[in-house]
């Protein structure tokens, strides 16, 4: 009695994996193309962002150099103008250089690090979406792959040949597609922070350059 009791009671609740299990391959699936769909439309992002970073490093140090000179004069008004002036530089160096030109003509130089943490934030905002993809990507893929196996087992064991063969190939389908969308938000990810953490490190050096008693 108590073996039946529990056979029955073990029978239902993987009925109820099954069913569970089941219902969420639709919804991985739509995921999955969604993702793809994401990361083609930031691989163009990223495309044109290459396209559009200027670095010119020899006219960063004279700016910066321009920049130490006036402050150690104590002439914030040319620290502005130069700030206002920088060029070929990427377009995160620029606006932050023109951001911080008003706070520099007020004197308020403690504010500046303050601007500096708000680009290091957006900065890691923008790198967050391309690392949750490379790390949900195979998550998404691997269940796309586990979720049509219980199927195509029950297919395999009733010789239905046909089921068996439609569902593997949905498991090897999500498979790529999950590992082809994080793999190509792995690198963008990879590429975007070398570029930003120069990008940082430029930042810190108009900062140390406004900061010569430092």
């Amino acid at each position: 009695m108590v073996l039946s009791l529990f056979s029955d009671f073990s029978s239902g609740i993987s009925y109820i994996l099954y069913i569970f299990s089941n219902s969420l391959l639709y919804p991985v699936i739509i995921l999955l193309l969604l993702l793809v769909l994401i990361i083609l439309v930031y691989s163009g992002e990223f495309i044109t962002e290459y396209t559009k970073r200027k670095e010119n490093p020899k006219e960063l140090g004279k700016i910066c150099r321009d920049l130490r000179k006036a402050a150690e004069s104590g002439s914030y008004d040319e620290c502005e103008t130069i700030l206002k002036n920088v060029k070929n530089q990427t377009q995160y160096v620029t606006n932050f250089a023109k951001d911080i030109s008003g706070l520099v003509k007020e004197g308020d130089i403690s504010s500046i690090d303050r601007v500096a943490d708000s680009y290091e934030e957006k900065m890691l905002k923008r790198l967050e979406k391309t690392r949750i993809i490379s790390t949900v990507g195979p998550m998404l893929g691997l269940m796309g792959t586990l979720i049509p196996l219980g199927p195509a087992l029950i297919g395999l064991t009733d010789g239905n040949i046909e089921a068996l063969a439609t569902n593997l190939v949905v498991a090897f389908a999500t498979t790529v597609v999950g590992l082809f969308s994080a793999g190509i938000a792995y690198c963008l990810s990879i590429v975007r922070q070398r570029w930003y953490w120069k990008d940082i490190n430029n930042m810190d050096y108009i900062i140390d350059a406004l900061n010569p008693e430092e």
